[in-house]
């Protein structure tokens, strides 16, 4: 192919075949390594019965949807009995949310799933419990309780210094971290809020309790892994050590129970900070990358995220040579990256271009991938799915009236199937070709040594043999550039580019990606 000219037709599948029509790629299950995961709130995902709430059953009907977008694994934000909508704050570790079902519809969900080849991921929140766990109503009865020690206490005289303190962190806006339970002597410690009181890690009963709550859900139940909330504060900020020692042993005893569980931490911070958790935590999400696709987009710096991914996983690297990189777009905690990127889908299917076409393993944060939009508080990042028109839509749920993700502002998956330009197909269209090429989704990252124009994001990806040229033009201007030797074939395209005899003109947001001869 010496002389092409590919226009804005997002059916990246149709790109598979080239001149010489070759056969399209056998598609793989690169999880965990470089796998796909979907997030979900059960709460907003799909409502089976009618009474407004998703449940497990609903999201058991949607496995196939799942499979159809191409994700390998599930994370379900809590599913733990619970006093808020969110669910962090669990009183019952050993449970499920009754709004949710039964613990047997999740059994049934699990099976299913693995029917499907699709893994259980699961938040496990052992950072804190609810103020209205039975652990926590025993334990401020008072000083005696054998309960007590299962938290941290602090006789009010001994933190005065630290009763006003306001200070927040990137996880947190919470001020006060020391909480009155009422009697106005002793204070407890909760990090997040007074709702949330932090468990005594120095205490070796709490690390039992929590190492046979992680045995009932691998052995008992059935899940794969879990996703570590709030991994950083098991200890305060100035124990960091206590913390990294911890989650070794949390990893030896899961490992312990089974082999190949999967552990994925939150650790909100700097990669010098995230780092250290790899040997404890082999996957961390990477905030880094969330942030920076973000400036990227926003500015048109092109290298600016390429030169931040390579840097971090040559970091990574010096710590542990087996780790996962846990990259996402954004997450239940971030405004919806649509809204991020002023509402322009051309900047969105792009940002989603680079996600999917970097090295790690991807994370899609549910409604993502039909253009859901949200805001904070919290809440409005939460919004239900739309699987069709309302008025043909019985299982969207209504626990919440929308703000952001309505019928106005969002076309349903059922509309978006049917339209080849759709974000939905762009998604899907994107995760086959990540999952149809070894490169793209295990390979390395590197980065070309000539000068290009300032709003180009370029990069090499290799996997044994095969190598494959990424280039995104993230500006609003057309661009020109050299194709580097070997690089004809074109195997995905966004937007529109014209490559003419070894030079490449792209315009603003189009996207290309290149299979070396």
């Amino acid at each position: 192919m010496k002389k092409s000219i590919l226009t804005t037709s997002i059916l990246a599948l149709a790109a598979f075949s080239s001149c010489e029509k070759k056969a399209t790629p056998e598609v793989k299950n690169y999880w965990p390594q470089a796998g796909v995961t979907y997030e979900i709130f059960v709460q907003s995902f799909y409502d089976s019965n009618g009474d407004s709430i998703g449940d497990f059953n609903g999201v058991t009907q949607k496995l196939d949807y799942v499979k159809e977008l191409g994700a390998n694994a599930i994370w379900f934000m809590p599913i733990m009995p619970s006093p808020t909508y969110h669910k962090y704050d669990v009183t019952d570790y050993k449970a499920v949310h009754p709004d949710y079902g039964t613990m047997e519809d999740f059994k049934k969900l699990i099976e299913e799933a693995h029917k499907r080849d699709i893994k259980i991921v699961i938040d496990m929140i052992i950072n804190h419990t609810s103020n209205e766990h039975p652990w926590f109503l025993e334990a401020k009865s008072g000083r005696d309780n054998p309960y007590r020690d299962y938290y941290v206490w602090a006789q009010k005289d001994t933190i005065a210094d630290f009763l006003n303190k306001k200070t927040i962190t990137l996880d947190s806006d919470n001020i006060r971290q020391w909480h009155d339970p009422g009697q106005g002597k002793d204070f407890y410690y909760g990090f997040f809020w007074g709702g949330m009181p932090d468990l005594n890690f120095d205490n070796p009963k709490v690390r039992e309790e929590i190492y046979e709550i992680g045995r009932f859900w691998l052995e008992e139940v059935g899940v794969d892994g879990f996703r570590l909330d709030a991994a950083k504060h098991i200890f305060p900020d100035d124990r960091p050590l206590d913390n990294h020692a911890f989650w070794k042993e949390f990893r030896a005893k899961m490992e312990a129970i089974k082999p190949d569980v999967y552990l994925v931490g939150e650790v909100y911070d700097k990669k010098e900070i995230v780092a250290p958790y790899l040997p404890g935590l082999p996957a961390l999400f990477n905030f880094d990358f969330h942030y920076t696709l973000l400036e990227t987009m926003n500015t048109e710096n092109g290298m600016l995220l390429a030169r931040k991914q390579k840097e971090i996983l040559d970091f990574y690297q010096g710590i542990t040579p087996s780790f996962i990189d846990a990259t996402f777009s954004s997450n239940h905690d971030q405004p919806r990256i649509l809204n991020e990127l002023g509402s322009d889908p051309a900047k969105y299917k792009q940002a989603i271009s680079i996600l999917l076409t970097m090295p790690g393993a991807p994370y899609l944060y549910y409604g993502e991938e039909i253009g859901m939009l949200g805001l904070k508080p919290d809440e409005h990042i939460r919004e239900p799915f739309l699987w069709d028109e309302k008025k043909k839509d019985s299982g969207r749920t209504q626990w919440i009236k929308p703000k952001y993700s309505k019928d106005s502002t969002v076309t349903s998956l059922e509309v978006q199937r049917k339209d080849p330009n759709s974000y939905f197909n762009h998604y899907k269209n994107l995760i086959t070709l990540r999952n149809s090429y070894p490169a793209l989704a295990i390979g390395s990252l590197e980065l070309p040594v000539e000068e290009l124009p300032s709003s180009v994001m370029a990069y090499f990806r290799k996997s044994g043999e095969q190598e494959i040229f990424v280039v995104h033009n993230v500006g609003k201007e057309e661009v020109e550039l050299a194709l580097p030797d070997g690089f004809e074939e074109v195997i995905f395209y966004l937007g529109e580019g014209k490559n003419s005899s070894g030079t490449l003109q792209l315009k603003g947001n189009s996207s290309m990606v290149f299979l070396k001869d």
